[in-house]
């Protein structure tokens, strides 16, 4: 099996004999191709301190350290062998052991950049829900989820996301759609450990048979559900395969704590110092196992009384209450201190658990209200906003935990990027979800002045001196000018790659689901103005949309594809202007950081696309309506 993870181990302690290295978590990545060229982590911030490896050094000659050249071996194998070994390396050098090289060749062209990071991850998640599901027609008897909904003033109660129009069939569901669900999940969790440097599975069974048996379990759980009708409405909740999804992944975290533990990697006098390194500490004259501090050593350890013998000689009962001590205070010090390492580890998972949290909430929140419409005016404001600000917080909760800076906390810069990413596109599917019911052109608009003047307003807001001072004087932000500039740079990036990423996907969703077969599965995407008098907001990875008053005359699908267009273009244009008032400004190069970042650290292209493609599958599985055959 192809090594996932290929790391140099550290030590546990924050100095390294290679400290021009960047710490990922546990581990210092050492760059396989390019060992002179170095990343610093330094106590103020990220930089890169003029180490030849700026956009010449990546860019350029380093090319060549990952350039294949199989020319010998295509005149004895054939063409179709040479491409296909070529293929097969690309694929390995850019997706499973990510390389700097490559990924740099990648990244250095607008067009491959904008192929690898937007169109693909977008294709991948309108192909998912473009599988045909074999669909039967719904029993004349049956009513939404087998349950009698309460009148409303308006009639018939129909859920915001639409009512369920056609009978699925469970084991393809179940198998295929749900399966797929569940491995992209997986792969998410496995890509943050890589960046973070860490295998969760035990190695004596090795990732495939793990991976395996685990995609077995989340196959085999929900099959008593269905078989038994007692409990089959569970089934037809979207909120109770989101949860269960959740334990899926929360499996990986449990199998990495247990083999931690297990190694006692929470204890932080594993093994005894040597000899050697006893000769330059107290220990040597103390009798010690290991070194302590001198506050709680005592000078001469009080002979016990107990065991006192006045005819022994002194230095026999010396020795004799020395030994207790020493393995008395050992203990003691094995139950209190943690080692840094450790420490870093549960940051990580606490990270990795709000980030998982934010989608089974949204997901939550987001059926409880669309199942308890109609809603007045301030219940609406209260939901929608309320749900935007827990997003931003949960990020900047994740971004305070994942820091970037050695010693903070986890102290990773390429985790905060991955997890920007991901609350980044939760917001942005919270967004797109909402055009789906927009009804005139002029809320087209007023929705994009809203967003481009925020923008184009608050980006270089933030970037300048004066507000990073105030977030500094508020002990909200302890780095360097530099190195806040850097990540402001980087969050403006992240930004523009989730709209366009989001809008992909939203444009090829409501063509595929619009017209292909399933329509019925998807009413959300129908467009059909009888069954919505009011407009009625869906979840977009578990994120309501903001409720547009109207009578309903022009919504209609036309509308939607072509406004969602125009806006989708409109915040290209916006994103080209704050880049340049950047460049003009502070001469910050937002796309050069970005290629730099992607080629510095590999792992963040593949993960960031598992990522995408995760947030994505979210956002439409929300609005699936499941009735099981």
């Amino acid at each position: 099996m192809p090594s996932f993870f290929t790391f140099q181990q550290g030590t546990e302690s924050r100095g390294s004999n290679n400290e021009s290295s960047p710490l990922l978590g546990r581990f210092r990545a050492v760059p396989r191709n390019q060992r002179n060229s170095v990343v610093t982590f330094s106590q103020t911030g990220f930089s890169r301190p003029g180490l030849g490896l700026g956009y010449d050094s990546i860019f350029g000659d380093g090319e060549r350290d990952g350039e294949v050249g199989d020319e010998g071996e295509e005149g004895e194998e054939g063409e179709e062998t040479g491409a296909l070994r070529r293929w097969a390396r690309l694929m390995r050098d850019l997706w499973i052991e990510p390389k700097q090289a490559v990924v740099a060749r990648v990244v250095r062209k607008w067009w491959k950049r904008w192929l690898v990071l937007a169109v693909l991850p977008a294709l991948l998640a309108v192909a998912w829900c473009a599988l045909p599901f074999p669909q039967y027609e719904l029993p004349d008897d049956d009513d939404d989820d087998g349950l009698v909904l309460k009148p409303s003033p308006l009639g018939h109660k129909i859920p915001g996301h639409g009512e369920a129009r056609v009978e699925i069939n469970f084991w393809f569901f179940l198998f295929v759609y749900y399966g797929l669900y569940n491995i992209t999940a997986l792969m998410w969790i496995t890509k943050v450990f890589n960046i973070y440097s860490l295998n969760w599975w035990p190695q004596s069974l090795g990732f495939p048979l793990t991976v395996s048996v685990i995609a077995v379990i989340s196959i085999i759980g929900p099959m008593p559900i269905y078989c038994f009708p007692q409990t089959l409405f569970i089934a037809h909740h979207n909120t109770s395969w989101i949860c269960w999804t959740f334990f899926i992944m929360s499996m990986p975290l449990i199998i990495a704590f247990a083999i931690l533990l297990n190694h006692e990697r929470h204890l932080g006098l594993r093994h005894s110092l040597s000899e050697t390194q006893r000769i330059f500490t107290s220990s040597w004259w103390t009798g010690d196992s290991d070194t302590l501090s001198a506050r709680d050593r005592a000078r001469r350890p009080p002979a016990s009384q107990g065991t006192f013998d006045p005819d022994a000689p002194l230095d026999v009962v010396l020795a004799s209450d020395m030994t207790n001590y020493t393995r008395e205070r050992a203990l003691t010090l094995r139950k209190r201190w943690l080692p840094a390492s450790f420490v870093r580890f549960i940051w990580f998972c606490t990270a990795l658990f709000i980030g998982m949290m934010a989608y089974v909430l949204g997901e939550s929140y987001a059926e409880i209200y669309l199942r308890t419409l109609p809603h007045n005016t301030i219940e609406t404001i209260f939901y929608v906003y309320s749900w935007v600000i827990t997003v931003h917080l949960l990020d900047g909760l994740v971004g305070w935990i994942l820091g970037g800076n050695e010693g903070q906390r986890v102290g990773s810069y390429p985790l905060g990027w991955i997890f920007k990413l991901y609350f980044s596109l939760t917001y942005q599917t919270y967004v797109r979800a909402l055009y789906a019911r927009l009804r005139s052109p002029a809320q087209f608009v007023f929705l994009q002045i809203l967003s481009s003047s925020f923008l184009i307003i608050l980006g270089p807001l933030t970037m300048s001196a004066p507000f990073h001072s105030l977030l500094t004087l508020l002990s909200i932000n302890g780095q360097t000018l530099q190195s806040y500039q850097k990540f402001c740079a980087r969050n403006v990036f992240i930004r523009s790659l989730s709209e366009s990423v989001s809008m992909l996907t939203f444009l090829g969703s409501i063509l595929v689901l619009h017209y292909g077969s399933n329509k019925d599965v998807y009413p959300y995407f129908a467009f059909d103005q009888e069954q919505t008098p009011t407009p009625v907001p869906p979840p977009g990875n578990g994120s309501p949309a903001l409720p547009i008053g109207g009578s309903g005359e022009g919504y209609n699908f036309q509308l939607t594809l072509y406004a969602s267009m125009v806006t989708w273009a409109c915040e290209i244009v916006a994103g080209w202007i704050v880049r340049r008032i950047l460049w003009l400004g502070w001469k910050m190069d937002v796309t050069g950081e970005a290629r730099t970042d992607l080629a510095m650290w590999p792992e963040l292209l593949p993960t960031g696309v598992i990522v995408m493609v995760h947030v994505l599958q979210n956002m439409l599985f929300s609005i699936a309506r499941l009735r099981f055959h």
